[in-house]
């Protein structure tokens, strides 16, 4: 369908994502003042969260994908420039950070509702949320079920059903459930030099610009191999369409032309505007001459949509 499942069972793991004083991260880091972030005061054992910006500034979450971590939006925070409170989500398991409570079972939705405790109890007044690929997933996962908490929403380059990339027309999380075990099994057990090297192969075609290639493929190669799988099963399985509609936040989509040459600009477009349907009020923006990581790819694209959003 959407992408070759070929190419999705091979290498797709790579896909997919207050107040805080200077503590002891859960990934074993002191950050000092010199590194220009500290860590929030919260415990938690799927996430941890690296802020930036001035205290009183208005809050914008930013969620990474699948296997990457927070430096993928390193580039949005030096262009946002103290304008906004950045709450940068890390999750256990990836990009070296140790597995603790991922090591097992679901990732996304677990994490997901860890961001919402994050936003209760540093009082986070309906902050913006920004979410790559699997982190636009958790954003759905947040708006859709706790919508008194997100004051809008931005998606980048994800649908809200990823199974249908991997059936027929009419594929529905449940039949897809077999083909998501076989992926996980097939991601989980193989040897680690055969994995890495298909996951890097696959983030290699998912950024254009050699130059910003080396951060991601670091982050897929200190990635826990378990965490990833078991999250990219998930993902498969997840089924968001029904839920969109619990949505009341202003939403945006960023996406791309999907990376299979059967699919044109058209087509990408309809799938697309088939997938949000059930959000009728959001805005879906194709972003040229991109590959997956549209922030990137195209920073003064994104830039200027995320400037756009967060004024909106």
């Amino acid at each position: 369908m959407i992408r070759t499942a070929s190419i999705l069972a091979s290498g797709a793991a790579a896909l997919l994502l207050a107040s805080a004083l200077p503590a002891l991260a859960q990934d074993g880091h002191v950050n000092q003042a010199a590194h220009g972030h500290a860590h929030a005061a919260f415990a938690s054992n799927r996430l941890h969260v690296r802020v930036d910006g001035p205290k009183g500034a208005p809050d914008l979450i930013l969620i990474p994908g699948l296997s990457s971590s927070p430096e993928v939006w390193q580039g949005a925070v030096d262009h946002l420039a103290g304008r906004y409170r950045v709450h940068r989500i890390h999750v256990q398991g990836f990009a070296g950070a140790p597995a603790e409570g991922n090591a097992t079972g679901p990732v996304a939705a677990p994490v997901a509702e860890e961001i919402a405790r994050y936003i209760r109890e540093q009082g986070l007044t309906r902050p913006a949320v920004v979410g790559h690929s699997m982190g636009g997933t958790m954003g759905m996962m947040l708006a859709a079920r706790h919508p008194d908490l997100v004051g809008k929403l931005m998606v980048v380059d994800m649908i809200p059903f990823m199974g249908a990339m991997f059936g027929p027309p009419g594929t529905t999380a449940e039949s897809v459930a077999p083909v998501a075990d076989q992926v996980f099994a097939a991601q989980s057990t193989a040897p680690r030099d055969q994995y890495l090297a298909q996951a890097q192969a696959a983030v290699t075609g998912m950024i254009k610009t050699e130059a910003a290639r080396p951060g991601p493929l670091k982050d897929v190669e200190t990635s826990d191999q378990q965490v990833s799988a078991a999250a990219f099963r998930e993902l498969i399985l997840t089924d968001l369409r029904p839920e969109l509609g619990r949505i009341t936040a202003p939403t945006e989509v960023l996406y791309v032309k999907f990376n299979d040459p059967r699919m044109t600009d058209a087509i990408t477009d309809m799938i697309y505007q088939a997938s949000f349907a059930n959000l009728p009020g959001a805005r879906l923006k194709r972003i040229d001459d991109s590959a997956h990581f549209i922030m990137l790819d195209q920073p003064t694209a994104f830039y200027s949509d995320l400037d756009a959003f967060l004024a909106r």
